[in-house]
């Protein structure tokens, strides 16, 4: 029966088809082996070229020892760094370069724009789904539990473990006004059963500050705390701390579980300086949260035709990406790079500049892109590595523009390819979004206490361990 089955199917297969058909299918294969051949010769010939021209490029760096009296207005020493990114992120100051990275800043221009792939609308809008989250905030608002661990006003380390009496201020701010708003929130339950979460409410900016523990002292501190409630309450025990978190937003605050590495590994970071390059944090169960200079008062909101300058930074000399902006930029007249304080406010300066500049310095964070935001100035995003706050929520390509380091040298032509049209809808996202980056007293709906609230909803265990009555008192 086989034998007669593929004889049939041979004499169907001589009459059917024509003979030049059946030629057809003998070169097929051939011509595709050699296709293949021909591709991956272009390809290595391609990567032959971009390697060897990235060998002849030019480091900023060569030159850092000139860049010591750059600053001699400012009257402040160039601060000394270290650059603890092991990624090799060059930054190439080579003329030749100029053509090949324009041609990709225009390929990200349209990727920014949804101008590459046809979908225009889904980049114009502030919020990957406007609706969702909106439903699933109002729920968090309602639902969401947190127990704290107590301590007592008599307690040897109350400055670093009770809220503070008065509102902070300074760049670490965020961190302490948390824990405030939190304390006095409806959030908080003295149910264990009925939390979603637990607070370990010491405070890093604190014990940095406190000369009993020191900044190296901090990893001791947060190990003996966490074998502190470990033996007095059961909470930790039934989930390895997966259900706990702290707050932190000083870039210290990464050393803190260096003595307690499985605890680590479970408790959830909400933290300012949020780097996804280096192990201590990561996106799914940590969370980013914005560095905020508090300031009082409503926003102002200038008009777009009253910002003349094309684009502003000001900060210390802390990194390779600060000095590769200052050896392009420092002596332009359309991007104003500043390398220490400046004589007039730092508001003027903001009001008057269509993009404000956040550029990594010690760490991937700094207020300025909550700066920026509150004075109407879309940001522009030079930190490599940075999981920016609220991005499982925002779309940030709708209010910022993200440039990677090695794009320096073409960061006026990036900011020049915008049209006045797309700089409006920047700058309108901007002005829509920067509620959410900003503290108030009492907390109002929105703003970066509720945020943060609704970015530990979402990584909250949808599976919860109900503590039975023999089980509390262990």
């Amino acid at each position: 029966m086989g034998k007669q089955s593929s004889s049939l199917v041979y004499q169907i297969f001589q009459h059917r088809f024509p003979a030049t058909f059946k030629g057809f299918f003998y070169f097929l294969p051939i011509s595709l082996a050699l296709t293949t051949l021909l591709l991956i010769f272009i390809y290595i010939s391609t990567t032959a070229n971009v390697t060897k021209t990235q060998s002849q490029t030019t480091l900023y760096l060569q030159t850092l020892p000139s860049l010591v009296n750059i600053d001699q207005t400012s009257n402040l020493p160039i601060v000394p760094f270290e650059d603890n990114e092991d990624d090799n992120d060059n930054l190439f100051a080579d003329p030749s370069r100029t053509a090949r990275l324009s041609r990709a800043s225009q390929w990200l221009l349209g990727n920014l724009f949804g101008l590459i792939d046809g979908n225009d609308t889904n980049n114009k809008e502030a919020y990957h789904d406007g609706d969702i989250f909106l439903q699933d905030y109002k729920q968090m608002n309602k639902s969401l539990k947190i127990y704290v661990y107590p301590h007592s006003k008599d307690d040897p380390f109350a400055n670093v473990l009770l809220p503070p009496d008065t509102d902070s201020k300074g760049n670490y701010a965020s961190e302490l006004m948390f824990k405030k708003a939190l304390m006095e929130s409806h959030f908080v339950t003295k149910d264990p059963n009925e939390a979603h979460l637990f607070y370990m409410p010491f405070s890093i900016s604190s014990m940095r500050s406190d000369p009993r523990i020191d900044v190296h002292g901090i990893p001791d501190f947060v190990q003996n705390y966490i074998s502190n409630i470990t033996l007095k309450y059961p909470y930790w025990n039934r989930t390895g701390g997966a259900d706990h978190f702290y707050v932190a937003c000083h870039s210290i605050g990464k050393i803190a579980f260096e003595k307690a590495f499985v605890a680590k590994l479970n408790v959830i970071q909400l933290v300012c300086s949020s780097t996804y390059f280096p192990s201590s944090y990561l996106p799914h169960k940590d969370a980013s949260m914005p560095q905020v200079w508090p300031r009082g008062g409503d926003p102002p909101n200038l008009l777009t035709s009253q910002r003349k300058r094309l684009a502003f930074f000001a900060g210390a000399v802390n990194s390779p990406v600060r000095i590769a902006l200052l050896k392009v930029w420092a002596n332009d007249t359309e991007i104003f790079a500043h390398f220490g304080r400046l004589n007039t406010p730092y508001s003027e300066q903001f009001l008057g500049s269509k993009f404000c500049i956040h550029v990594k310095g010690f760490e991937v964070n700094t207020a300025r892109v909550a700066d920026a935001l509150f004075y109407g100035c879309v940001p522009i995003i030079l930190a490599n590595h940075y999981d920016l706050p609220f991005t499982d929520i925002l779309n940030w390509k709708s209010f910022s523009v993200v440039v990677h380091h090695i794009d320096i040298p073409v960061l006026k032509k990036i900011l020049q390819g915008i049209s006045n049209e797309e700089f409006a809808m920047l700058q309108s996202n901007a002005l829509r979004v920067r509620k959410h980056f900003q503290w108030h007293t009492p907390p109002i709906d929105f703003d970066v206490f509720h945020m943060s609230m609704y970015e530990l909803w979402k990584r909250r265990s949808v599976v919860r361990v109900r503590l039975t009555p023999s089980m509390e008192f262990m």
